[in-house]
Parts: structure tokens; C-alpha cells; sequence
């Protein structure tokens, strides 16, 4: 459909050097948008750089770590410097430190915690306040978790950041609605990425988990590339406030959705 032809669009994607920012990327490239990625170090994204523009996409690289206001603010800046645009903003930066709840630090919980929630409330601050706001119109999609609706073992600040991505995202859908910006959360279930990938080494756990989602297998690439254009394009426009889950349906039933590892 014309209505999801995202040509003239400018997207900015945090955490675009590898996993799925690098796919969310190289998507919304595909759907006709230009790229500005993101990543604390720029050298990082040369291979997504390059995979983009072959697609005849401009990608514009710049440094940013979630995890500073004033590199955000920097970051936004420079952007400004090269862009009088950006139409989509798919908050996708985040980490995720795996331990006991008891042996849970205080700096665990903050380095967690201030990246995946604060630096998405921040970013997406700035862009809305930069960008979005005076033009009346923005897409913005903060990625979330199947932890957003659900709580694991041995995940207790990313469940709870997650979760807290959820509640922000209804409140700036409420906040900038005025302004012509839709808020969604896309929330993936397990998928295989560069923070988990050891998970999926040990073949007896990747059956396990398997065995504990409705369509019997972990996400895989290319599952998340129509939710995410849908949610980036006009097809969305009468959508804001709203968690959409891409999970396999794991998050049907609470108690045998737990993964053990």
C-alpha cells in the first residue's frame, strides 16, 4: 500500500550499530526513509552505513550515549546542523545486566534503569521539543519488552524499565497528541540478539523456551520489519498510546512463560 511508502521520511534510530537497531535501520530504509543512527561509537556503523545508502538511503551517523543528558543534547544539535527534519524516532538503546535480585547493585539498577528509561524519555524529549512539535507531525516508536507486561527472574531492573517504557509511552501519547505525534511502544518477546546471543548457544534451553510459546519457536529476523513500518507510517496515524506486542504469544500465560537459564 502507497500509505506505508515512508519516501521523503527522515528516521532517527538509537543503538544502530548491531542487533536489532541495525535491523530497524535497514527497514525503514528499505521503506523509502533516510537513516540517522546512533551509537556511542560511530565507527560502529559503517556496516549499517553501507548497507543503507546501497539501498540509495542517506545515512547520517552520529554519537550518542542515552546514558548522558548532554550527549543527548549534543546529539540533537548536530542533528539540527544536518537535518531540518525527522519525522520517525524508533528509541531502541538499552542494555540489561542479568543477576539474582539480591545481587542487584546500585549501579546495576542505574545503569539499566537511566538507559533504557530515562535516556528514552530524554531523546525523545529533545526530538519532539526540536523537531517533532514545531512541525505538528512525528512518529514516535519506543521499543519495549514482552518484560513490559511481564516479570522474569533474574531481570528485575530491565523488567522494571521495561515496564516503565510502557507508562511513558501512554503519557507522551496523551502529552504530544495535540501536536499531530503518535506514541507506541513495539514490544518484541525473545529474540536472539548481541546482549543475549549466548542464551542461544545452549540448544537444551532455546527447546525449552520454544516449548513455552504458542507458535513453538523465538522470534526471528524479519518478524518485527511490518509492525515497525506500520507503526513508522500513515497506516498508524489513528494509533498512539498503545503496547504492541510481537511475541510468538508468550505473553498469553504468565506462569509458563519463564524461561530458566
Amino acid at each position: 500500500m502507497k500509505s506505508f511508502d515512508l519516501t521523503g521520511r527522515t528516521a532517527l534510530v538509537t543503538g544502530t550499530s548491531r542487533g536489532l537497531g541495525a535491523r530497524f535501520a535497514l527497514t525503514l530504509a528499505e521503506a523509502g526513509a533516510d537513516i540517522i543512527g546512533t551509537s556511542r561509537n560511530v565507527a560502529a556503523m559503517e556496516d549499517i552505513r553501507g548497507q543503507v545508502e546501497a539501498l540509495g538511503r542517506k545515512f547520517f551517523p552520529v554519537a550518542l550515549d542515552v546514558g548522558s543528558f548532554e550527549s543527548i543534547q549534543s546529539a540533537v544539535r548536530e542533528m539540527r546542523n544536518h537535518t531540518a527534519r525527522i519525522d520517525i524516532l524508533v528509541n531502541n538503546a538499552g542494555c540489561n545486566v542479568r543477576k539474582p535480585a539480591t545481587q542487584i547493585t546500585w549501579d546495576d539498577w542505574n545503569l539499566v534503569v537511566d538507559t533504557n528509561l530515562r535516556g528514552t524519555f530524554f531523546v525523545a524529549q529533545q526530538v519532539a521539543a526540536e523537531f517533532m512539535i514545531p512541525a505538528g507531525y512525528g512518529r514516535i516508536i519506543n521499543i519495549g519488552s514482552v518484560t513490559s507486561v511481564a516479570g522474569y527472574a533474574g531481570l528485575a531492573p530491565y523488567c522494571a524499565s521495561r515496564g516503565g517504557t510502557k507508562q511513558l509511552t501512554m503519557s507522551l501519547a496523551d502529552d504530544w497528541g495535540v501536536h499531530g505525534i503518535t506514541v507506541n511502544c513495539l514490544a518484541p518477546g525473545w529474540f536472539k540478539t548481541a546482549q543475549n546471543a549466548v542464551m542461544y548457544e545452549d540448544k537444551e534451553w532455546v527447546e525449552y523456551l520454544s516449548d513455552r510459546i504458542p507458535l513453538k519457536r523465538p522470534g526471528q529476523t524479519g518478524d518485527l520489519d511490518g509492525p515497525l513500518v506500520f507503526l513508522a507510517s500513515e497506516e498508524s496515524r489513528y494509533m498512539t498510546g498503545q503496547l504492541l506486542l510481537i511475541d510468538g504469544g508468550i505473553s498469553t500465560g504468565a506462569t509458563r512463560a519463564v524461561p530458566k537459564k
